[in-house]
């Protein structure tokens, strides 16, 4: 077990309540196993997260949280909770999986850390002052489920709030891009494709047209943005003009105040695949904008230093840089309280994020590592956050 004391000079009553908050983490690591590979092989899409919820509900209560389900009125949505001090801790739980991918984000070890996390500080809540809650918090990838939680009047009332999220490799900084989801359709004429293709409107055309202006934009975009999506309906026959077509597209800038130029930039190629083929254009949000992450630097320096203590190593600069091209719902709550979101290694390189052999590094050793290391450093961050005053925490940060 690691020595707290003498990794980062603590007092003796920090070092005891780390202490205590590892020996929590080490001693339920089954249990948090088991929970992450419940999830993985049960994967379950934004908004269905029926079977997720209750498995991380129910570890919860087991660790003397009250849990409410369904909050807020967002069936997958959890709120547990746990002691009554005046120092509020939010700690987030991500569940949903990736559309024919599972869990190529690793959202299970998200979860599973975090209970790991909330059941360790359970027990030092009344010494330490604090309320500990868990959020469950559906539809990140895609659906905002932390902006609806937001626009229904959680979070605003945290002191802090911290996730970790698994990646190729350990980053401290989370510098996520802001982004928004756009469901795209064209609605035309159907016709018979050789008999009478005069009398169709052709809304797959439409969509021919509007992806190579936006490849064409891509030339004179800057380098930190971004413009992906998929088209999701093409048309039913080969020999019917299609009358339909949809897709969804990501817009992704440094900030809200970039993203929203940039979405008007990208409007105007759907509106080029419109105009050139007569079909009508409709373009509806999926969710409210994410924005880009504000990172709490004084929190940062607790979760650095304890994560090296604990024989963590973070990437290089450039590698940093890329993982940071992502986006996050989190971004939205890191607007209204202190929050940080690192990234903790799987060790899959070169296999990334978003691709099946993720999925398959988000279970095994060196996963199971990755979620016993995340549940001990976010308790370990709490306690340094709640014992340490700001000027005690004077260290500056580098942009690992």
């Amino acid at each position: 077990m690691t020595d707290p004391a003498a990794a980062l000079a603590d007092s003796p009553r920090t070092a005891a309540l780390k202490e205590a908050a590892e020996k929590a983490v080490l001693s339920q690591s089954a249990a948090l196993i088991a929970i992450s590979e419940s999830l993985h092989s049960h994967p379950e899409t934004a908004w269905q997260e029926y079977r997720a919820a209750g498995w991380v509900g129910d570890a919860l209560s087991a660790a003397g949280f009250q849990v409410s389900l369904n909050y807020l009125g967002l069936e997958t949505a959890l709120l547990a909770e746990v002691g009554d001090g005046p120092v509020i801790i939010g700690l987030m739980a991500e569940y949903d999986a990736l559309p024919g991918l599972g869990h190529a984000c690793g959202h299970n070890l998200i979860a599973a850390s975090t209970v790991g996390a909330g059941a360790a500080l359970a027990p030092l809540a009344d010494e330490l002052g604090i309320t500990v809650r868990v959020y469950g918090t559906p539809a990140e990838e895609g659906g905002g489920g932390k902006i609806e939680m937001i626009d229904a009047g959680a979070f605003k009332d945290l002191d802090l709030a911290m996730m970790v999220h698994p990646a190729p490799v350990d980053v401290a900084e989370a510098r996520p891009f802001a982004v928004a989801h756009h469901h795209i359709a064209y609605d035309g004429v159907s016709a018979h494709a050789a008999a009478y293709p005069d009398q169709g409107v052709n809304a797959n055309d439409a969509f021919i047209v509007a992806q190579v202006a936006l490849g064409l934009l891509r030339q004179q975009l800057p380098a930190d943005t971004r413009v992906h999506g998929i088209q999701t309906v093409g048309g039913s026959a080969p020999n019917a003009i299609p009358e339909r077509t949809e897709g969804r597209w990501y817009v992704r800038a440094n900030t809200l105040a970039e993203l929203e130029e940039l979405e008007q930039r990208v409007r105007k190629c759907f509106e080029a695949g419109a105009l050139a083929t007569g079909t009508r254009l409709s373009i509806t949000p999926e969710s409210r904008p994410y924005a880009e992450f504000r990172t709490d630097h004084r929190l940062l320096d607790f979760y650095r230093r304890n994560a090296q203590a604990r024989g963590r190593v973070f990437a290089a600069a450039d590698t940093a840089s890329r993982m940071n091209r992502a986006s996050t719902d989190m971004g939205n709550v890191s607007q209204l309280v202190p929050a940080i979101h690192p990234y903790i290694g799987v060790d899959s390189l070169p296999y990334s994020n978003h691709q099946k052999e993720f999925a398959e590094a988000c279970r095994g050793p060196a996963a199971e590592k990755a979620l016993l290391d995340a549940a001990v450093f976010m308790a370990w961050t709490v306690i340094d956050a709640v014992t340490t005053s700001s000027t005690e925490s004077t260290d500056s940060i580098d942009s690992a």
